[in-house]
């Protein structure tokens, strides 16, 4: 009787031990946005999205230019005593500058509105999700985190970064 009541204990133990690993949980952290520029920087619709910012950008350079002339212009007739000429150059500067700011928060809208429809494109999506089922899955990851998206991430260890490893996969199914 002592025997089996040992066999019975030592066999449930075994049966328990199964339980006891799975709840085991193992989360990993991804870059979506990191993923997102290595992956499709060489797509038609990246590069057009970086011909946009880029012509933004050289406007707002050209504006920011002609606005530092005008202050330039107006410190330069004040010194000469030019009273009339610095006070219009001044209310021209004031103009332009609030131009400027309204022109680069509408294009920086803009700009940010298409980046986000760039990285929430069905196909896009569709195979990064894939991806990290596929890695999540042979690894015994139980959770994935976006770790630019989720502000509960106090820290993480770089060893449950995946992003290098959905990167390669990527690439390499896409034939790069």
């Amino acid at each position: 009787m002592n025997r089996r009541f040992c066999i019975g204990l030592v066999g449930m133990a075994l049966c328990g031990l199964p339980l006891a690993a799975q709840q085991l949980t193992r989360f990993a952290v991804v870059d979506l946005p990191r993923v997102y520029t290595s992956f499709f920087r060489d797509s038609r619709a990246v590069r057009e999205f970086e011909e946009r910012s880029a012509r933004v950008q050289a406007e707002i350079d050209r504006m920011t230019a002609e606005i530092q002339s005008l202050q330039s212009a107006q410190l330069n007739a004040e010194a000469a005593g030019e009273r009339e000429q610095a006070l219009r150059l001044e209310s021209e500067f004031y103009r332009k500058s609030e131009y400027l700011k309204q022109y680069y928060q509408v294009r920086t809208a803009e700009l940010n509105d298409q980046k986000a429809k760039l990285s929430q494109s069905g196909t896009f999506l569709e195979q990064v999700y894939s991806e990290i089922r596929f890695i999540a899955e042979s690894e015994g990851y139980s959770m994935v985190l976006n770790m630019k998206e989720n502000t509960g991430i106090l820290w993480y260890s770089p060893t449950v970064d995946i992003t290098d490893k959905l990167i390669q996969n990527l690439l390499t199914k896409a034939g790069r």
